[in-house]
């Protein structure tokens, strides 16, 4: 089946994507939604050039809508039927547990006519955390929400190690509620690993990001 890959650059998407792979989907591209100027995802604040890269490794093309938090739904809604009149006829989410995402996921796809497909939907955390790692994807945490979580994971390597240190402390491996944001940079569904620099960190309000750059 030819599907869209909803894509933040993160590793629940790329998780999802994999898993969606290897029951047998075939990807047609993937979709990122940026901010209105296109020039970090909306979501993620990830630079739109190390997206570029991600999509050049993983040997897919980009489709990418810009969009405030207030015409998002339109604009995603707008991506998801030009992919359905190129033949898409689902979209992949990595959303885990949280029915209102799935509820909000499933709708956006039914007004554009596309399936929605949640490969991770209803899985224990901690094991997706732990295949994510198993299956050779690497990734570092580029974001945090500190009202949630200490900044001290601020851009530590996502490994089995950081796992078991977040669930010693209490804290979700998989940042479901938004504790902390991921980039991957290299794994299966890669022909490369990104060539990524450590640029500055910024404070967004409650929000620490690590900014990535290209080398």
């Amino acid at each position: 089946m030819p599907v869209l890959a909803s894509w933040s650059g993160g590793k629940d998407s790329c998780l999802a994507l994999w898993r969606a792979v290897r029951a047998g989907a075939k990807p047609q591209a993937l979709l990122t939604m940026l901010d209105e100027e296109g020039d970090r995802s909306r979501s993620h604040g990830v630079r739109s050039e190390v997206l570029a890269l991600q999509a050049q490794a993983l040997g897919l093309p980009q489709r990418l809508g810009k969009a405030s938090w207030n015409d998002y739904r339109e604009v995603f809604i707008e991506q998801l039927r030009a992919a359905a009149a190129d033949g898409i006829r689902a979209a992949v989410f990595g959303d885990i547990d949280l029915d209102a995402h799935r509820e909000w996921e499933e709708g956006v796809c039914a007004e554009a006519g596309l399936g929605a497909i949640l490969p991770l939907w209803r899985q224990a955390r901690a094991d997706l955390a732990r295949e994510f790692v198993d299956a050779g994807f690497v990734a570092r945490i580029v974001m945090v929400n500190t009202a949630l979580v200490d900044e001290k994971w601020l851009g530590r390597a996502f490994n089995r190690q950081l796992i078991e240190d977040m669930l010693a402390e209490g804290v979700d491996p998989c940042g479901e509620a938004g504790e902390f944001h991921t980039l991957v940079v290299d794994g299966p569904l890669f022909n490369k690993p990104l060539a990524l620099r450590d640029g500055e960190t910024a404070e967004l309000g409650e929000y620490r990001a690590l900014d990535l750059l290209p080398a």
